[in-house]
């Protein structure tokens, strides 16, 4: 039977309160009463280790029962976000865009995470960093630096991704192109004389060429999300995935995750376009010389796995003159990515200030002519 989840709850074995993951730490710690809590053990079904999924076996529906559950979710009728909240709760803001979401709760069937990136920077540490990006905002409006200054808190949420292992083995056709030059009389005119002189030119000699290449790919990334602009979740790389733990819901306990919204085909697809191009790459480093052509390309996937990843995120959604701008910071390493708006006024008193100097460097110019 599938599972149904609880949400990330833990009781303080000393007052009964809520239980946090600590970012940084091993720890869950009690707000109200300060104790805390080793979070020890492994996944609920990752046998101890975190491990690859047969992606065929799983697109035949061929995982088994328990690598599957179902969660509640509150569903953003804005940015399209399905992010986790407790039971009791049926109305809040989304996390990602600051869009009120008040609806019944519904549930988002999915395939069980693999494993997580715990949190490494507490919401004070990621609060700074995005502080300090958006001070160096120019045009910023003032209630954004007002945003910021008034500190409010930032929502930790645990994104959905896709990894992907590949062994591919391809075969091409393409052409070697090899540079040389000639040289050839041309009448040039010099000083209003024309002349006659000796200029190399450049030419390239095509030889067709063929041949294989292979690369196994670990841990092609993927976001499993469509609520944020993947140019900035993209921009929060590198993520050192060298350090993922297998799936433990002690980490997101205090946290909220995000259910994907990209199904795992989809994901695969947009896998398979890095791959291609990191291929491509190799061939044209297989063909050589000092030119490339590629015509053909067949390439097998082979053994062929994937993972369900929950990566952390802080994420802060600022409202301004009925827009949404996001501001995201990576869990682990504090970089920060966002969009912002621009202020019209202090843009205009910058071009008048602009043009009060350049009037004022004129007159002391036109002074000293005088």
């Amino acid at each position: 039977m599938t599972e149904t989840s609880a949400d990330h709850r833990f009781p303080c074995n000393t007052c009964g309160s809520d239980l946090r993951y600590a970012p940084g730490t091993s720890q869950m710690t009690c707000d109200h009463c300060g104790n805390s809590q080793h979070i020890e053990g492994a996944g609920p079904w990752a046998g101890g280790s975190l491990r690859e999924v047969d992606f065929r076996s799983n697109i035949n529906r061929d995982l088994p029962e328990e690598a599957i559950e179902e969660t509640a979710v509150l569903a953003c009728p804005n940015c399209g976000a399905q992010v986790e909240f407790e039971p009791d709760m049926h109305a809040a803001e989304c996390p990602f865009c600051a869009t009120p979401v008040v609806t019944t709760t519904g549930t988002h069937r999915h395939i069980k995470p693999h494993g997580q990136l715990p949190f490494a920077m507490t919401e004070t540490e990621a609060r700074k960093a995005m502080t300090t990006w958006l001070g160096r905002l120019w045009f910023a409006p003032s209630g954004l630096q007002d945003f910021a200054r008034k500190g409010r808190r930032m929502s930790g949420v645990y994104v959905p991704y896709w990894t992907y292992d590949a062994d591919t083995k391809s075969t091409y056709r393409g052409q070697r192109g090899t540079v040389y030059y000639e040289n050839r009389r041309q009448t040039v005119t010099v000083n209003g004389k024309r002349e006659t002189r000796n200029v190399r030119v450049q030419k390239v000699r095509w030889t067709r060429v063929s041949g294989r290449v292979a690369r196994f790919f670990d841990d092609v990334l993927v976001l499993g999300s469509r609520s944020l602009p993947k140019r900035y979740t993209d921009a929060l790389a590198p993520w050192d995935l060298s350090a993922l733990e297998p799936y433990q819901p002690e980490y997101l306990a205090g946290f909220r995750a995000e259910g994907y919204t990209v199904e795992l085909e989809d994901g695969y697809a947009e896998a398979r376009q890095i791959m291609e191009r990191m291929i491509i790459r190799d061939v044209k480093f297989d063909i050589g010389g000092d030119r490339q052509k590629v015509d053909d390309l067949d390439t097998s996937v082979g053994a062929l796995t994937f993972k369900h990843i929950l990566l952390p995120v802080w994420i802060a959604a600022y409202k301004y003159r009925g827009k949404s701008f996001r501001f995201v910071v990576n869990g682990r390493t504090g970089q920060v990515q966002g969009e912002r708006p621009y202020s019209a006024f202090k843009i205009a008193l910058a071009v008048i200030a602009g043009l009060i100097v350049a009037a004022g460097v004129s007159y002391f110019i036109a002074l000293e002519q005088m």
